[in-house]
């Protein structure tokens, strides 16, 4: 008589039903966080020039790129140990923490402080960002681009209100006896704790966790079996320096990133230096939010061609409108009309490049490269937003906006040769 002590295997997970779920969280969470940031975005500079001065407004407003640059590392550090979950939650609560520095510097007038602050108020703008990864872990690769672009578009929904929402923060908490400009970071912080606590109840089971064994457990036929990774930097450079797509879409990512940065962050200053105190928050908030319609409101279609089209044309119609939106903003002046067409561009532009760049980047390594490889791309893209954020306030100081917009042009010619270039095999690797 045999007896067969094989355990039985573990049921497969359902994964469509895990996907629509995460997507569906992800959704909310990205409204509420999406508020938090922009309020913070829209308001940064022109803050940052009140307590700081004007040649320090760049600066400051780079602060909050290079966190969220920065920050990128121990978040996906913490993502490949223990999933998506954990690193979301620690980013936002990062941002938290920001907004509430940012707030008690207006008030002490301590400029160090403010610099603090925005640099952890980057927390936000990571796990946003990473947002857009955790929403293809489990995807179908013909649905990748569609499922990424869905979570970027749910930011609309809060980001397009919050630049208008900026002014209504501000004039409430004036009435509690903050100093003018700093109540949008209260509001922020308050948002960014929201979605921390949502995410730390519901975001189960883990979506790269779930991938995780199901790659283990399913290989792709001549697959190498899957290690999960440090996640890293230099082994992730290590991933992409050998994969001609992997590059393409890093330097798509950061490319379009820094010309809207440049161009974008600056802006609001242009602007301010042609209205009174009392009317430039509507102006700019009229501005911005076009712009961030740009950014986000047509990213399912942007989603919808990288699938249909493919990845590097939709990349090089990014580049496109990427330069339409310098041209057309360089030449505006300070007329609000012809500014708010350019900056619409703009956030097209960045849609193409963050859309497709990153769906291409994602499944151009394995699955347990990739929170390394997506935490280096970011921070690639947070390192280029910060130096044009940097610099923009004192190439705008020295030589002007329409200046500053043709430099951002100019910043885009290597990305259309790299886009150009025929694409070579990629590297023999485990396989999704």
């Amino acid at each position: 008589m045999s007896t067969d002590l094989t355990a039985p295997a573990p049921p497969r997970p359902d994964v469509a039903g895990i996907q629509r779920r995460t997507v569906r969280l992800l959704f909310l969470t990205q409204i509420i966080g999406g508020i938090g940031v922009t309020i913070g975005i829209s308001v940064g500079a022109l803050l940052a020039a009140r307590v700081a001065g004007t040649a320090l407004a760049g600066l400051a407003q780079s602060a909050g790129v290079v966190g969220a640059a920065l920050l990128a590392i121990p978040v996906t550090r913490l993502m490949a140990a223990r999933g998506r979950r954990p690193g979301l939650v620690l980013a936002y609560a990062v941002g938290a923490v920001g907004g509430v520095l940012v707030v008690v510097a207006t008030v002490t007038r301590l400029v160090p402080l403010l610099f603090v602050g925005m640099l952890l108020f980057g927390g936000g703008t990571a796990a946003n960002l990473q947002a857009r990864y955790t929403a293809v872990d489990l995807a179908e690769p013909q649905r990748r681009g569609r499922q990424l672009s869905l979570v970027v578009w749910a930011t609309t929904i809060g980001a397009v209100a919050a630049p208008n929402f900026a002014a209504l923060a501000d004039e409430t908490t004036r009435g509690w006896g903050l100093p003018a400009l700093s109540g949008p970071f209260a509001f922020s912080a308050v948002a960014f704790t929201l979605t921390a606590v949502v995410l730390l109840v519901l975001l189960r089971p883990d979506p790269l966790l779930t991938a995780r064994r199901l790659a283990a457990a399913e290989p792709a036929p001549g697959a190498a079996p899957a290690v999960t990774r440090r996640g890293g930097m230099v082994a992730a450079w290590r991933t992409v320096r050998g994969r001609p797509a992997a590059r393409l879409g890093i330097a798509a990512v950061a490319v379009g990133h820094l010309v809207m940065v440049a161009v974008m962050s600056m802006t609001p200053v242009h602007l301010g230096e042609w209205h009174s105190d009392e009317d430039v928050l509507p102006v700019v908030g009229l501005v911005l939010s076009l712009h961030i319609a740009g950014m986000y409101a047509l990213s399912p279609v942007v989603g919808w061609l990288t699938d249909r089209v493919g990845r590097r044309p939709v990349i090089l119609g990014g580049v496109a409108l990427l330069l339409a939106a310098c041209a057309v903003s360089g030449t505006a002046g300070h007329h609000t009309a012809p500014l708010s067409v350019g900056l619409t561009l703009l956030g097209l532009g960045w849609s193409g490049t963050m859309v497709a760049g990153s769906t291409l980047l994602s499944e151009s390594v394995p699955t347990a490269d990739r929170p390394g490889v997506q935490g280096l791309s970011d921070l690639l893209m947070g390192l280029a937003g910060a130096g044009a954020a940097a610099a923009s306030g004192f190439v705008m100081r020295a030589v002007g906006y329409p200046t500053l917009t043709l430099l951002a042009a100019i910043a885009v010619v290597p990305l259309v040769a790299l886009a150009l270039r025929r694409p070579g095999p990629a590297p023999l690797d485990e396989e999704d």
